[in-house]
Parts: C-alpha cells; structure tokens; sequence
C-alpha cells in the first residue's frame, strides 16, 4: 500500500480487491496503459505502485485505474532531477509555470516539448486503444514534485524541498498516474483518489463558494491603483449604481494599508507610491487601515475610520453585500516591518529562486521583491499575522479578502524545514483565520497556481484566480498587446481549470467595460460559472455592454458549472498555430453553452522565456461545432441528454436560431479577438401535442440560458420562470396559441420557429413566470 502524508479518511476503503488487474504496469523498462506504451526506455531506479485507495460509496474514486511512481537516488539531496522514461509521438496538453505566479497551457507530442515547472500532463488517446493518461506531480513528505523535459525526449520529474537541511534518497509516492476514456473525467477521479492520498485538501465539490460569485462585481484596481480613496470608491459605486448597474461586490485592492519603506521611521506612512510597482518593496506598518481611510469621517454619524466608511457605503447602497479588500499572503508584498511594536517579530529574508523558477517569465514582482526580501513572519507565529489583520477587517465591517502572492514561500524555506513545511504551517493560519472571520469561505485566491498551494491550501479556501492579470496594454510595452494578451488570459483561464477547478472555483479576473476587447472578455466572463466584476475608472463604463452581464439588481445569470476547453482543442495551440479556435463549454440549468473565441496572436515563446506577438497567427479561423461538444453529464446538476434527437442552438452574435443533430457540425469563421456563443438547448416534445419546444433564454443578455430558473412541460403547454428582464426567446414548431406572463396575456412575435416575449422586471427578485399554450 503506498503509504499516506496523513490519516486516510473514513469511509475509503484501503487495499483495492486484489484481484483487479491495474491498467498501468512497468514491464521490460516501459510504462504501459492498457497494453500500450506510453513511456520507454523506463530507468532501472524508478519505482511503480498500484493505487490502493478507493471507495466503497463513490465509483467515481477508481483506484485501479491509477498508480503511484517513485524512484532511488544515489544518495540523499535537497532536490533531485531524474528520468522517469521517454515520452514520442504522443500527443499531449499540460499546464506549466511560465511565471512564478502563474500557470498556462501548452502542447507538443515529445518529452523534448515540456516546459519546466510542469504541474500536470494529459497524453491523448490513440484510435489503437490507448486510453488518456495522466502524469501528476505530487508531495512526498517534505518534497514536493514538478515535471520538466530531459534530454533525448526524457520526461525529467524534479523533486526539491527547497532546503538544503531537508534531504532524501528513496521516493515512492511523487508522481501519479491515473488512465481513463474521458479527459474530464480522468482528472476528477484522479483529484479523489489524491484527495483520499494526501488528506490536506478538499475537493471544490464538498466546499461552498462565497456569495460573491453570483453578484456584479466592481474592483478598484484598475480605477485608482495605489492612490484609492473613500471619496473615489463612492463616486465610483455611484456611478454604476446611477447607470443601472448596481455592484453587489465592492473589491478594494492595494492601496489601503499601512505600509512604508525600510529607510522611513516607523512613525511615518509611506504611502506616496502612486505608481504600480514602487509599492513591492515596501513592508506593512500596522494592521490598521492608512490614512486614507482612518480620516474618513461620515457625515451621518461622524464616526471616523474604515468601519464608519463601510457602513455608510453599504446603507446608500443597499445592493452591495459585500466588501472585500486586498493583501498579499504575507502582509505585504515585503512582508512586515520588523521592529513594528504591535505586529508580530518578523526576519527578513532574501527569496531565493530555484533552478526551474528561473527559466519562468521575469517579472516585476519577483525582481523588486528579490531585491529588498520579505519581512517573514515565523511559522509559528503566522497565526498572529492573520489573526491581526482579519480580526480588525471583520471588526469593520469587511466580508472577505483577497489574498494575493501567494506563491513566494517556496523561495523563503531553507530555514524552515522547506517549501512543503512552511506552507503547511502559513496555509493552516490562513485557514483558521478565514473560518474565524470570514464564514470559511471569503477569501480569493490570487498568484497561487503551484501545486503546493493546491494541494495544501484549499482546505477551505474554494475560490480562485484561474489566470494572469487582466493587462489592459502589454507592460513589456509592445502596442499590440491591447489585443494578442487578451487571447492569452482566455486561454490561461480555460485551460488552467481543468486542473485548478477539482480544488477551487475559477475566478477569470476583473476586465475593463471600455477596453477595445471589453466585449470579447465579457463573453468569457458570461460562460466562466464564475464571478464577474470589472475595474473600470470612475464615470468610464460601457454600459451597453455591462446590461449583457448584469440584472437591475445587482445579481448575474451565472453557469452552474465552470467553463472548460472543448476535447477537440484540449489538445491543440489556440494561440499561436494559425488555424484551432478556443472553444469552451458549460452547463446553465436546462441548457448548455458553448464560446467560440478566435484568440490566435501571441502567447509563450520558448526561446525568449516570456509571452510575445506571434502577429503571423493572427488570422481569420474556422471552427465546427456542434451540441456533442458541451459535457452534459457533468457538474452537481448534469442534463440528461438521454433520446434527445434534436438541439436548438442561438448564436448571441449573428442571432440566429437553428436546429441541429447531436453530432450536426456548424461551421464558425471569426476574425481575430471576435468570438460567438451558442446557447444549446434540447428539444423536447409536449407529451399531449406534437409540438416541439425548447427554452433558449434572454438573448440581451451574453449568457442567456442562464435566465432560465425553472421548467415545466404539461400535455399542451409550457411553463417558465425567468430571472432578468428583456427578450425571452424559445424555439416552437408551432405557434402558440396564447402566452402570458405571471398570469395576464400579453403579445408575442412568431417567425421561423421563433418566439419572442418581452419580459418586465417583475418584483424585487426580478422573477417572472411565462407560460406558452398550445
């Protein structure tokens, strides 16, 4: 039995019936699934267990299906670099760090095509039998485990602690390798067997998000940088709230806190960094809010502070639920001021960087916090960090936090008994902190994507950053990237939730109404299932556009499920091979969803180690489609899909309704940063007419299936309760002979199998119900 980092749950079962045969076996130096090879050329010292976890109450954890890799070295070191086998001609899609922060994705066919600091690969099925496999990288005690290309088309898994003092020799459990018939599927059975492993982490299936992911959302970011102020987060709500688009989120990012540099007196705020960037050296002054905020004085009650601010916001506007602020998972990006009387004592310590996070994108961040170090909390101590400065949050009046930089312990643990250890530690504070002050639950996950943080932190926290910042320009300054990044942030978001999203919500970032893509992000953000909020400056909005994602009262039409890449391009380049469109599915309550984005343009460069133009790619692109594309049988609420003959598909963008056969392929040519979404919904047939039916939704609105709250189909008519206002549209083969809305008639429009109703704002909840007779 390979052995567990903790306690194996109850209610799993541990040896798997020993007579089931495993699909993977190391046989004469090649790993093989199925029968077939997929690595050769296997090194006498690597190691192979069969999984030994399953459960007696959940099929979907199919031990047999999986097992562990290992290997010995020849003597104990703090990081070891070993070949586990060649990968050739097999197609593959994986998800690597290209920043230290960040992860995206990225194909080839070799082990030569790996990119460093690899967090997950899926090898393609073959017409043959090979089923897909899966390679994922895992911790061992305190070892953690990346993939990486090896020479001669060797897939290398480099297993550090990030400590000299923290050394080993034998490993049996760092990778795991799981086969399957269904790429989303493999992941997730693969998440539980892990989940089952490790017992460090909850599943996203057993956590709650927060309630933030089905409200508007408005960040100051973008709007203010570091010179946020009380007046301007006003005016700015105001504003949105004026244009009838009322924020139920207000997301104060950095710029708020306490902080100075280490040549100012401790006595003296250094809160003249109005540039983004000249902020990362500096280190937190006290857990209080600055002075921006502790001289606000409200003119209700003439209290003072953060807490009088707070409250005066969410009384003038009552559809703001919540307040969020920002801070980085160690105070600051600098950490704390050590010396500070009030904070907890605190080093400072110089990040160091190991050899694969060096081949990552240089960054800002990283540069400047190089430089100057963290002022680091000790572990054991990282209680009364977190304990300071929630506690004080939630006295006045804030639901929740962002914490961002998050993934900078790796490069501060040599002292600490490494990467592994020191995160446990930070991540269990983080934890009690949130469950103490913020309902368990209030926290965005922000520069985060390793799997440590995976792994070790999302006990409780379930929501995340699934991609890079949204970059309005390209910050290396090329003027093309107003347009070839916004492709790359679709395809990190997309590609990254299918590993990120078994353990947290994806949260596709804020994104600016009055960008030249704004549209093409505000698609994305429709389909993501997550939440969707913007940083547009004060007074500037496209409001058009923001009535497309945001109901009168501040709420959004939001996917049950979260969106993910189409199995057709899971293992394609929508980025930079001229001809694959990125295509991303997801399932509102009776309906599926697909988004077609041409995205071609720009994207990771191996030689260059950083995202460029690849401006030759950028063309027009030419996908099919068709309603076997979206994963029906996915999610808490899947849709059965079971006799369904027929599909009504609208097309947001051209507004056409069609019908199409499950397998029928439609033809879709974009231009580039042009996109189009289908709503899919399944026809049905009233049980006591012959009259075909099928919802498609509020078409003003980008996710127009998402309107759809409730469906009834009687002998010889149809009910609907719709959530939103404006044109509810459904497919019916005959014309209806009568429509009413919460009970009175009221006219309609029939053309081409269309109907179209105008539906009111109804109520404060804005439900409406419609019914169509025959």
């Amino acid at each position: 039995m390979a052995p567990s980092l903790s306690k194996v749950c109850s209610g799993v079962s541990g040896l798997v019936d020993g007579h089931n045969q495993s699909p993977i076996s190391l046989e004469s130096s090649n790993f093989i699934a199925n029968g077939h090879v997929f690595l050769s050329d296997v090194p006498d010292n690597v190691t192979i267990t069969p999984s030994s976890y399953g459960s007696p109450t959940d099929k979907s954890v199919s031990a047999i299906n999986g097992a562990f890799v290992g290997f010995d070295a020849v003597e104990p070191s703090s990081r070891h670099v070993v070949p586990i086998g060649k990968l050739k001609n097999i197609n593959f899609m994986s998800i690597f760090r290209f920043k230290v922060w960040w992860t995206t994705h990225w194909v080839g066919s070799n082990g030569n095509d790996l990119e460093n600091e690899t967090q997950m690969v899926i090898l393609d099925k073959s017409d043959s039998g090979r089923p897909y496999v899966l390679l994922l990288p895992l911790l061992e005690g305190p070892f953690r485990a990346s993939l990486q290309p090896g020479t001669d088309d060797n897939v290398d898994i480099c297993v550090e602690s990030g400590s000299t003092k923290v050394t080993s020799a034998v490993f049996r459990i760092v990778l795991y390798v799981h086969v399957g018939d269904n790429p989303f599927k493999l992941v997730k059975e693969a998440m539980k067997v892990i989940k089952v492993h490790l017992g460090s982490f909850k599943l996203l299936e057993e956590k709650t998000p927060p309630g933030i992911v089905d409200k508007f959302g408005w960040c100051t970011w973008d709007a203010f940088y570091l010179t946020v102020h009380p007046h301007g987060i006003w005016e700015g709500v105001k504003g949105l709230v004026d244009g009838g688009c009322p924020p139920g989120l207000v997301l104060i990012d950095d710029g708020w806190q306490s902080i100075s540099h280490d040549e100012d007196p401790i006595t003296k705020e250094g809160m003249n960094c109005t540039v983004a960037g000249e902020q990362m050296p500096c280190r937190l002054l006290k857990f209080e809010e600055n002075y921006k905020f502790r001289d606000y004085v409200s003119p209700r009650s003439q209290n003072k502070g953060m807490g009088a601010f707070i409250k005066d916001l969410k009384e003038e506007f009552n559809t703001v639920d919540f307040v969020y602020v920002w801070h980085a998972l160690c105070g600051y990006w600098g950490g704390l001021r050590p010396n500070v009387p009030g904070l907890p004592g605190t080093k400072v310590i110089r990040p160091e960087l190991s050899p694969g996070l060096k081949k990552t994108m240089e960054d800002l961040a990283v540069d400047k916090i190089v430089n100057t170090g963290i002022g680091l909390v000790p572990p054991e101590m990282a209680d009364q960090l977190y304990e300071g400065l929630h506690s004080h949050l939630e006295k006045v009046g804030i639901d929740g936090v962002k914490v961002d930089v998050i993934h900078l312990l790796e490069m501060l643990c040599e002292n600490y008994g490494g990467r592994v250890e020191l995160a446990k530690a930070y991540y269990r504070a983080l934890t009690d902190s949130v469950r103490r002050h913020f309902n368990g639950n209030g926290v965005i996950a922000s520069m985060e994507h390793c799997n440590d943080f995976m792994f070790l932190g999302t006990e409780a926290i379930c929501l995340g950053r699934v991609g890079d910042d949204f970059w309005c320009t390209d910050p290396s300054g090329d003027p093309n990237g107003t347009f070839w990044l916004q492709g790359c942030h679709m395809v990190h978001c997309a590609y990254n939730s299918l590993w990120m999203g078994n353990f947290i919500h994806p949260d596709w970032d804020m994104f600016q109404s009055t960008h030249p893509c704004a549209e093409f992000h505000a698609a994305s953000r429709a389909i993501s299932g997550g939440p969707i909020y913007v940083s547009d400056s004060v007074g500037k909005h496209n409001f058009p556009l923001l009535k497309r994602l945001v109901l009168p009262d501040g709420s959004i039409l939001r996917c049950e499920y979260y969106a993910l890449p189409t199995r057709d391009c899971l293992f394609e380049d929508p980025l930079h091979d001229g001809k694959t469109m990125l295509k991303i599915w997801n399932l509102n309550k009776y309906t599926g969803v697909i988004g077609v984005f041409n995205c071609q343009g720009g994207g990771w460069c191996r030689e260059t180690r950083r995202n460029q133009c690849a401006s030759q790619f950028s063309r027009m692109v030419t996908a099919k489609s068709n309603p076997n594309g979206i994963e029906w049988n996915s999610g808490k609420n899947p849709i059965s899909i079971e006799g369904v003959q027929v599909f009504a598909q609208y097309f947001s963008q051209s507004k056409k309704l069609t019908l199409s056969k499950p397998s029928e392929n439609t033809e879709i040519s974009l231009e580039p940063f042009n996109f189009e979404l289908i709503t899919v919904s399944p026809v049905t047939v009233l049980p006591g007419k012959s009259v075909q039916f099928a919802p498609i939704g509020l078409v003003n609105m980008l996710n127009a299936g998402g309107a759809i709250r409730s469906l009834v189909y009687l002998d010889s008519s149809v009910q609907i309760e719709v959530k939103g206002t404006g044109e509810l549209v459904v497919y019916a083969s005959v014309k209806p002979r009568a429509c009413r809305i919460n009970g009175k008639n009221v006219g309609f429009e029939y053309e081409e199998q269309k109907v179209v109703a105008q539906i009111p704002w109804s109520s404060s909840l804005g439900l409406s119900t419609v019914e169509y007779l025959f």
